[in-house]
């Protein structure tokens, strides 16, 4: 295992732990630890703590700084938070340490359009550095802004692009369920989103300036809704109950506008077990130009296996990257990396300053 590419795991979570037990499928990739915010996981088992009935033999650790210096990683997968406000710490120890980045933080999907100068921090740190950061991930990072974009490739014009994703939030954990109001009142839901607890989807307009970049557009405004989907039956996960009559989701839309015209509407209903009440999950991605495109697929895109999957089968991307800070629009198309990943590198790119 000596060459190996060794990944550090940040985040113990439904995500962190989904990213970790790929990671130890993947011919070529070493886990080599696994760093975790809450101080009660210190020193726990890895194989128990991400969900395997066997242990590892390698610890949770939840001081950065020396999980750095122990397990000197080439590769860094951050599932910690969502807000670039909140990654950009954990980033800047990584970059510090010469540490290739790849966050699932929704915001660093695009990071420039709502914190510029963390950006340019970033960007300034990867460089002096030698690394490369990309923020990925299902929604925002793939379904509605990465492939949206590739579909344009085949446009003569794009006039305005409206694309929908129907998703099952069952598989999420605590903190994406709470995001979305799932469990509350329609009364407390509308308290919420008052109160910012509530948020529905992050990364619309992360998504929307993503596409409008690589179209060349400039967006002038951009309006959004959020509404709940309240429950007419008894629906229930590991982390929450939601009697009826309770909110189940949240119905988030967006929409941007290039003076008076509307270019850009994304919606997204999202709930637990919308099966439950005959709703059909799925993806549909609309394009009116020329030629007129229209992509639809039912069941959804899994969001859960979807970004846990983007974040692995990207690493050789990253590594073979230029020193920066990168969105998926800037790197090669991702694909599933099903062979030895180190076979997909450039000559020498695992050499970073941990050597």
């Amino acid at each position: 295992m000596n060459d190996s590419i060794r990944v550090l795991v940040l985040g113990t979570g439904q995500m962190g732990s989904g990213i970790a037990r790929l990671v130890l499928q993947k011919h070529g990739l070493q886990l080599a630890g696994l760093y975790a915010r809450r101080r009660q996981r210190e020193g726990m088992d890895v194989g128990r703590v991400i969900g395997l009935d066997r242990d590892l033999g390698i610890h949770v650790e939840t001081n950065l700084e020396n999980v750095l210096d122990r397990v000197r990683p080439h590769v860094a997968i951050q599932a910690t938070c969502s807000t670039v406000a909140d990654a950009v710490k954990e980033i800047s120890v990584l970059l510090g340490h010469g540490v290739h980045v790849i966050s699932i933080a929704e915001e660093m999907a695009f990071p420039r359009y709502r914190s510029p100068t963390i950006a340019d921090t970033l960007e300034a740190l990867a460089r002096q550095h030698s690394a490369a950061v990309l923020g990925t991930g299902i929604n925002p990072g793939f379904v509605l802004d990465f492939l949206i974009i590739t579909l344009t490739g085949v446009c003569a014009d794009v006039q305005a692009i409206n694309a929908q994703r129907v998703n099952d939030l069952a598989p999420y954990g605590p903190s994406v369920l709470a995001t979305q109001g799932v469990g509350l009142t329609p009364e407390d839901f509308g308290k919420g989103i008052e109160s910012g607890t509530v948020v529905g989807h992050i990364g619309f307009p992360e998504s929307i300036h993503m596409i409008a970049s690589a179209l060349g557009w400039t967006i002038d405004r951009i309006e959004e809704e959020r509404k709940p989907i309240i429950s007419n039956v008894f629906r229930e996960t590991p982390f929450v109950v939601v009697q009826p009559g309770q909110v189940a989701g949240c119905l988030h839309r967006a929409v941007a506008y290039r003076g008076d015209k509307t270019v850009v509407t994304l919606n997204h209903p999202q709930q637990i077990h919308p099966q439950l009440e005959g709703v059909e999950t799925g993806d549909v991605i609309e394009i009116t130009g020329t030629p007129n495109l229209r992509l639809a697929g039912t069941p959804e895109i899994p969001g859960g296996e979807g970004t846990c999957a983007l974040a692995v089968n990207m690493i050789p991307r990253v590594l073979n990257a230029k020193p920066g800070l990168y969105s998926m629009a800037d790197l090669p198309i991702p694909a599933a990396v099903l062979g030895d990943v180190r076979k997909l590198l450039a000559k020498g790119v695992v050499k970073t300053s941990h050597g």
